[in-house]
């Protein structure tokens, strides 16, 4: 069997790559520049380039890319798309109906709303992990001092100068006062997600003489889906990772690994940013407790850093997200927080039961190796396509 395989950018594509391998799937990688944009010829000419002659079993990508799609469909081709992101606005491209699409989703509640959409083009799969790869990696000495923590954290703080939400910057007072406590509800709640409903037509009229958006032009995406999911909860996702780690940075040991020192974290030790394949998952493997703060447009999903995490041998302790209690349990194979307080308590007991932390440890990472490894989802594929 042979793929294509689109050669865009993404944390887990080599790991895809070797479990395809490993399952007897070659896989020839294709890349054009355009690939992000909805229609382009140049991009269509080169994917019939590439294709020619060739007998493709089937077009795979992290991800889904609409004219992807439609070369697919122009060619015959079955599309496979592994989505990872979320929100992904590519997801309301009215090519997601194409026939040849076997588009699969992480997040169990993004899922639903298509499939329950009529789309039957949408599967349920989870992410996963090069459990292997991850266990197999070794830290070298001299690396000790830089990676072993109690507390560490690898994540963006989403506090970029540009970002959406900071660009909101003629808005009323009546509608800043609205958006700030509807995030600010939205973000001590788990498990349940309101902003896109609450963005009455009053204030989505105001975003928008201030941000104007209008759907793409192959797009059935509302204006309220943007703001929520790429205004707001990046915010509010800013806001909630700054208040925990400030919690836990003024009572604990943390290092945190991201892009930028932050002022409000000045007891936390800053690390920079890590390679995604050489170190972090040395980090996890180091850190006596890891940290995952969801992104809050994941709804349901367990985001791909939960996965390392529990794939490399590594201690989780992450927000609420109920796709996790399919094949996980808490204080079993991970460990999840409530609020704020929860989550320095969580933390104190899990440091000072140290038995504890390593049985959990253990039990999650032998499920990891039974049932969600990379070659574990491609068998999940190709039972799906070959139905």
């Amino acid at each position: 069997m042979t793929i294509l395989f689109l050669d865009s950018p993404a944390f887990a594509k080599q790991d895809m790559i070797d479990a395809f391998t490993e399952c007897g799937i070659s896989c020839d990688l294709f890349f054009h520049n355009a690939y992000n944009e909805r229609k382009n010829t140049d991009f269509e000419s080169a994917f019939s380039a590439a294709v020619e002659g060739r007998s493709y079993d089937f077009v795979f990508s992290f991800n889904y890319f609409p004219v992807l799609s439609n070369c697919c469909q122009k060619h015959g081709l079955n599309y496979v798309s592994y989505v990872y992101d979320s929100p992904l606005v590519a997801l309301y491209s009215c090519t997601l109906i194409n026939p040849c699409n076997y588009v699969f989703l992480f997040d169990k509640a993004t899922y639903l709303t298509f499939h329950n959409a009529g789309i039957p083009t949408v599967y349920y799969l989870p992410l996963a992990a090069n459990v292997r790869r991850l266990t197999s990696m070794v830290c070298p000495p001299q690396m000790k001092p830089r990676i072993a923590a109690d507390v560490s954290f690898v994540g963006s703080i989403y506090n970029e100068e540009h970002n959406f939400y900071e660009r909101l910057d003629k808005i009323s007072d009546f509608t800043r006062g609205y958006l700030d406590s509807i995030m600010a509800a939205q973000q001590k709640v788990y498990g349940s997600f309101f902003l896109e409903e609450l963005l009455t037509p009053p204030i989505l009229a105001d975003l928008q003489k201030c941000i104007p958006y209008q759907p793409m032009s192959d797009g059935t995406e509302s204006a309220a889906y943007v703001y929520a999911n790429y205004f707001l909860c990046r915010k509010i996702t800013s806001n909630e990772r700054l208040a925990l780690l400030k919690a836990v940075s003024d009572t604990f040991s943390l290092k945190l690994y991201t892009h930028k020192p932050v002022a409000e974290l000045s007891h936390a030790e800053y690390m920079g940013t890590v390679d995604y394949y050489d170190t972090m998952p040395l980090i996890f493997q180091n850190s006596r407790i890891n940290l995952n703060i969801t992104l809050k447009s994941i709804q349901t999903g367990i985001p791909l850093r939960c996965m390392d995490i529990m794939g490399a041998g590594g201690f989780l302790l992450t927000n609420f997200q109920s796709d996790l209690l399919d094949d996980f349990v808490p204080g079993e194979d991970f460990a999840f927080y409530e609020s704020e307080k929860d989550f320095v308590d969580k933390i104190r007991y899990y440091l000072s039961h140290e038995a504890e932390r390593q049985q959990i440890v253990s039990n999650c990472l032998g499920k990891m190796q039974e049932g969600h490894t990379f070659v574990h989802r491609v068998h999940a594929i190709l039972d799906t396509i070959t139905q």
